[in-house]
């Protein structure tokens, strides 16, 4: 019995020593590294970006105008066609002159008539005055004679406002295009009677070439764009379609109205654009992006890279293969960069899995060689003081 005992106690003891031997070695075994994250990067750049402002406006011709008829008569003959292009002076309507010339030869007449016996007149005041030097004649005579000249010179006035007040009636008849534009539908047929005083349009023009787009400002950023004004700097306009994804025309800023409208907090504006492709058309609805400024010399990243905590900007800046955390102030935005402040050029940032990033994360970077790629390539490019044109595509940004 004591030697099964023995037995029993001298497995125990091996039994033991096996386990502590074996805890002692997976305690001094190394533990395996934690798996690397794969991201993809972007190297921070220096550039330029545009501050943009961006609104809704509608395309507003230079000139509008409705054609009326200033005297009665009808219409004779319609020259133009629905939607022609006509220029300043082309025949538009003619409206039936023969009353209007049969009274131009009436004052024509008169004017005739009267200006003989002012001539007559005339003749008769100078025999008076030669008789009244001889003594022959008394002086109330000549007196009388010459206010009759008188009176024959405000007759022969008369009949020539008669004389041109036709002549413009007759002129009235034929109408002829004020502008140069684009001829709206047709309103009146040849047959039609008009009234000098009706309300009946004959034909309505708009000018195309140049038009403008008037749209909204917010009056908080009315400070900088007249800033620009004052300076005579010709601030760059682009219109966008409906989906403020294809731009249409690129213009420049025209003017600002005189007063804020209290009710929206916004002011209006003008550009003007030059349309020689007809591109907008007359109350089209665009959207409109004014260049206020353009900021140059600045850190440059891609909007993706920037996370938010709260307020709070941060973006992931990699060294040495180990994902760090950096605080920064983002700026302006524009073709899906941002202008920062927390980082220099140069510093590489991550844009993936930020659901795994933390502060001294190891990282394997998937897109490496072509970072360094598009870095030296965007670097060869870019020079000092150019200005990025924006994508079509992207939406502009505020005046951070």
């Amino acid at each position: 019995m004591w030697t099964i005992i023995g037995i029993l106690l001298l497995l125990v003891v091996v039994v033991a020593v096996v386990l502590i031997w074996r805890h002692h070695e997976a305690a001094n075994k190394p533990k395996p590294a934690p798996p690397k994250i794969t991201i993809t990067t972007v190297t921070a750049k220096t550039g330029d970006i545009g501050v943009y402002l961006d609104s809704i406006g509608t395309v507003t011709p230079v000139y509008t105008d409705s054609i009326t008829s200033q005297v009665t008569g009808s219409v004779v003959a319609v020259h133009f066609k629905e939607g022609q292009l006509v220029s300043k002076g082309d025949p538009l309507v003619d409206i039936d002159s023969r009353p209007y010339r049969a009274n131009l030869l009436q004052a024509q007449g008169a004017l005739e008539r009267d200006e003989n016996v002012l001539a007559q007149a005339e003749m008769d005041v100078e025999r008076y005055r030669a008789a009244w030097a001889q003594n022959s004649i008394a002086k109330q005579q000549l007196d009388d004679q010459e206010k009759l000249v008188l009176q024959d010179k405000g007759t022969v006035k008369n009949d020539q406002g008669t004389v041109q007040f036709d002549e413009v009636q007759v002129g009235f008849c034929h109408i002829t295009a004020p502008i140069s534009g684009r001829v709206g539908l047709r309103l009146v047929d040849p047959g039609n009677l008009v009234q000098s005083a009706g309300t009946v349009t004959l034909a309505v023009i708009t000018q195309l070439e140049p038009i403008t787009v008037i749209f909204t400002i917010p009056e908080d950023s009315l400070g900088p764009v007249e800033a620009r004004l004052r300076s005579k700097a010709k601030l760059p306009v682009d219109a966008f379609d409906r989906t403020a994804l294809t731009k249409i025309a690129s213009g420049v800023l025209l003017t600002l109205d005189n007063q804020i409208d209290t009710t929206t907090g916004t002011v209006k504006a003008r550009a003007i654009f030059d349309n020689k492709n007809d591109a907008l058309f007359p109350n089209q609805f665009v959207n409109s992006r004014l260049l206020v400024n353009t900021l140059q010399g600045v850190t440059l990243i891609p909007a993706s890279a920037i996370q938010q905590n709260g307020q709070a900007s941060f973006v992931y800046v990699i060294q040495n293969n180990v994902a760090h955390l950096r605080s920064i102030k983002p700026g302006v935005t524009d073709g899906g960069e941002t202008q920062v402040d927390g980082i220099n050029p140069g510093d590489v940032v991550a844009t993936s899995s930020f659901d795994k990033l933390q502060e001294n994360t190891a990282v394997t970077i998937a897109n490496k060689d072509s970072n360094k790629t598009s870095n030296q390539t965007s670097n060869q490019t870019s020079s000092p003081g150019s200005t990025k044109p924006a994508p079509a595509a992207t939406k502009g940004s505020s005046v951070p």
